[in-house]
């Protein structure tokens, strides 16, 4: 069995990680979305929260599982034994922070293949941490995030209080 994985903050998830996903489990026997915490991009959501809405919203795609995880990509791959890591790719900028990425991770464990999946270019600009900013200033997400996520961040906007009001 092919075991993928498919690592990343989701916070929140949007359209352009759904297109990653959906794409990246037909590669794979199994994917598995790794939700880990990146403290320097200022999390909107909990890990349990992040963890929820990305299994709901993958929960129609078939060998598609959620686990969360805080240790080193390739560690955590290898303890699934995962052969292949998936990474979403929106442009110059993103490919040269992943090419890094991919030869660190490699010189680590080069038995686990790194695989670039190009977003949707209808999609490509779509970044959780615009869509957060774009939210926070009272702007309309909906195009950017699935609806029940637009009505989660939407809610949690409220909770923080909207900036520029």
């Amino acid at each position: 069995m092919r075991t993928g994985v498919y690592p990343g903050t989701f916070d929140p998830i949007t359209l352009g990680h759904m297109d990653v996903i959906r794409r990246g489990a037909t590669l794979v026997d199994r994917l598995i979305i790794g939700v880990t915490t990146n403290a320097s991009k200022s999390p909107m959501f909990s890990t349990e929260e992040r963890i929820a809405m990305v299994e709901r919203e993958t929960a129609g795609i078939a060998g598609v599982s959620v686990i969360s995880f805080d240790s080193l990509l390739v560690d955590f791959a290898q303890s699934l034994g995962a052969s292949m890591i998936i990474r979403g790719v929106r442009g110059v900028t993103d490919f040269e922070y992943e090419y890094q990425l991919t030869g660190m991770n490699r010189a680590l464990n080069d038995r686990i293949e790194t695989v670039f999946l190009m977003a949707d270019v209808a999609l490509q600009p779509i970044a959780s941490k615009l869509v957060k900013e774009i939210a926070m200033y009272g702007g309309d997400i909906g195009k950017f995030v699935p609806p029940r996520v637009r009505d989660e961040v939407a809610a949690r906007v409220e909770q923080l209080g909207r900036k520029g009001s």
